[in-house]
């Protein structure tokens, strides 16, 4: 199952009927050639609202889904706008910097273009993608074009996204309440079901002929490391249960995630922990959110797409310990202790993000509750290990108890230090973590849930949120910067 958007795009040029249209052509050449292949050149340059038309009618022949519309001159701000209102996905603005040609017929003015450009974009409530310093040389222009592909991919997979639920959600997680408005103001849909659903389609799927084809995956997977064979068929089941599920009930949407209820009564039902499973989805790029949490599952899949690889949802989980931060950190890293923290799950985590002694084990907190902390059985089937040290972002979407969309994002990453402990767990660090944790993760009532992008993604993650109409994107802003709420004289 395809589940990330492929991004084809391309690249129309306006000229406003004053200035040498060669002028916009030449230089949307000039980005083409740099980008090649990549990017498809719409060989009609748009003076008026009919070239408009005919440019986005043969950009969409082409199979474009994402555009980039080009301001080599000042550009005619009624029909480069319509752009965006008739093309069917998202759009960013650029313009031209001089210096390509002489400034009396080679001066295109798309720098104060690009302010009526903004302005009409405004009047017509249009949603448009302007980078951060929109005017530029050919060679820049090529960058932010292949910078703009994760955006977009993002973009697309969230407009075309269905999150389907099992639950409801366990009882006092209340964190995890999820206002659907929010997720219609985005695009989003959502099928919400029972966990009695999931369980009379997973006894339904005894016996599936696919089944050893899915053991020996999960046999070449994992390796050596342990993994419970008496487990394997149970689990290859509800992994196809999962999938079919998926493709039968995305209906006109492209693109799924799930947030499943996964205690406490699952592990007893269904005869183990479904935390493998569900990372293995999360690795095909499927995230199966734990405890029935709509906005993790949807912040994890924006991560997916962002940055084309697995992600993970973790809890903000406890502090690091005195011992362990004198062991091995203090002088090995620059962090203060209130930098740092674990981020826990049961077992969720992609194999492919842990590191290499990870293995499939039991839930030690379910074990006490359901089994009295007696011999594991059917609270085996989380995959336990330390996570894998390297870069991340942490972040959330969330709709918050009064239906407002708000978002976080923090750069950081998994320190190479041992946890001494259980479960799919790592040594966190982000700078300012410990002013962060209580100006925006607390003042701001998140919940314990973020999501974790391997790789360094801020500031996709914060265009994207911004594309969306998020006023409030919050992040661990520096020492220099307080909060609002920071008391200046503590």
């Amino acid at each position: 199952m395809k589940n990330i958007p492929d991004v084809k795009l391309g690249i129309i040029a306006v000229s406003r009927d004053c200035f040498p249209i060669s002028l916009s052509t030449t230089r949307r050449n000039a980005i083409a050639q740099i980008c090649g292949e990549g990017l498809y050149n719409c060989p009609i340059t748009v003076e008026n609202e009919l070239d408009a038309q005919k440019a986005v009618a043969d950009v969409q022949a082409a199979g474009c889904n994402a555009l980039c519309v080009f301001l080599g001159n000042f550009g005619p701000e009624t029909p480069e706008t319509l752009i965006a209102k008739y093309f069917d996905g998202p759009v960013m603005y650029i313009a031209a910097a001089e210096g390509d040609g002489d400034l009396i017929n080679g001066r295109g003015d798309a720098y104060c273009g690009m302010l009526n450009c903004s302005y009409n974009l405004g009047m017509r409530h249009l949603k448009a993608h302007i980078p951060a310093y929109p005017v530029m040389t050919a060679e820049e222009a090529a960058a932010e074009i292949k910078a703009f592909i994760p955006l977009a991919r993002a973009i697309i997979g969230v407009q075309n996204l269905k999150i389907i639920t099992f639950g409801p959600r366990p009882q006092d997680f209340f964190a995890c309440n999820a206002p659907i408005k929010g997720l219609y103001e985005l695009g989003v849909e959502v099928e919400e079901n029972s966990e009695l659903d999931l369980l009379v389609a997973y006894k339904a799927h005894a016996g599936d002929k696919r089944i050893p084809e899915v053991i020996a995956d999960m046999e070449a997977e994992m390796g050596d490391r342990k993994i419970f064979p008496d487990l394997l068929e149970r689990m290859a089941q509800f992994e196809l249960t999962l999938l079919d599920w998926a493709e039968q009930h995305k209906g006109a949407r492209k693109y799924v995630a799930f947030a499943d209820k996964c205690w406490p009564a699952f592990p007893e039902a269904f005869g183990f922990e479904p935390c493998y499973v569900n990372s293995r989805l999360a690795s095909k790029g499927i995230p199966v959110a734990c405890e029935v949490d709509i906005y993790g599952a949807l912040s994890e899949y924006i991560g997916a797409c962002v940055t084309g690889d697995a992600v993970t949802l973790l809890d903000i989980n406890n502090s690091v310990p005195k011992y362990l931060y004198d062991e091995d950190i203090v002088g090995k890293f620059d962090y203060d202790i209130k930098d740092t923290f674990m981020g826990f799950h049961c077992g969720n985590t992609p194999s492919c993000k842990m590191c290499s002694d990870c293995a499939v084990k039991y839930q030690l907190i379910q074990n006490r509750l359901l089994e009295n902390g007696g011999e594991p059985d059917f609270t085996r089937g989380t995959l336990e290990g330390d996570i894998a040290p390297g870069e991340i972002t942490f972040y959330r979407l969330q709709c918050d108890s009064d239906g407002v969309l708000r978002a976080y994002i923090a750069e950081g990453e998994v320190l190479p230090v041992k946890t001494r402990s259980f479960g799919g767990i790592g040594v966190f660090a982000i700078p300012e973590m410990g002013r962060f944790y209580r100006h925006v993760l607390i003042q701001k009532r998140y919940p314990h849930h973020g999501a974790v992008a391997f790789a360094h993604c801020g500031k996709v993650l914060f265009d994207l949120f911004k594309y969306f109409g998020v006023a409030d994107v919050a992040y661990n802003q520096p020492a220099s910067l307080p909060y609002p709420t920071e008391n200046p004289f503590a």
